[in-house]
């Protein structure tokens, strides 16, 4: 079983390490501007999103997710928005993706929200093999996503 907790403005330096473990598995490293600062004021000040630390039950962080909420104007509900997962390289295949989408599935519920969304990376077949089959999410299909960035 998994632990799972929000983190505290004293896990900043935390969640910084984990964006750029995330960074280097996607291989975008170099994408990687934000600070502890910035991590300090979006994430625990602003409070823009929110971040789990998941951790085993001999309370060893295995990973983390950060999500906020979005909205559906059909549904005239919350979503939730699952940005990040990532859980460090040798506690995967252990089941604990499974737990983690399970929490999620809990807290969506617990608020409200409508349904469960995120993006997936084109070439992470064992993740998108997991989604598929082991939780049963749908692909999007007719959807683009676009980006416009802001400097």
């Amino acid at each position: 079983m998994l632990n799972f907790r929000q983190a505290t403005v004293d896990d900043s330096q935390l969640v910084l390490d984990y964006i750029k473990k995330l960074a280097k598995y996607e291989k975008l490293e170099d994408e990687v501007t934000g600070t502890v600062d910035d991590v300090i004021a979006n994430i625990f000040e602003r409070e823009v999103a929110k971040v789990l630390i998941i951790s085993d039950n001999d309370n060893n962080n295995v990973g983390f997710s950060l999500y906020f909420h979005n909205f559906s104007t059909f549904q005239v509900k919350p979503g939730l928005y699952i940005e990040d997962l990532y859980i460090d390289e040798q506690y995967r295949g252990l089941g604990y993706g499974t737990q983690v989408f399970e929490y999620y599935k809990h807290l969506a519920k617990e608020q409200g929200c409508g349904r469960i969304e995120w993006i997936c990376l084109d070439w992470n077949e064992s993740a998108i093999d997991f989604y598929e089959n082991k939780i049963g999410a749908t692909p999007m299909s007719g959807w683009t996503i676009r980006r416009l960035t802001i400097a």
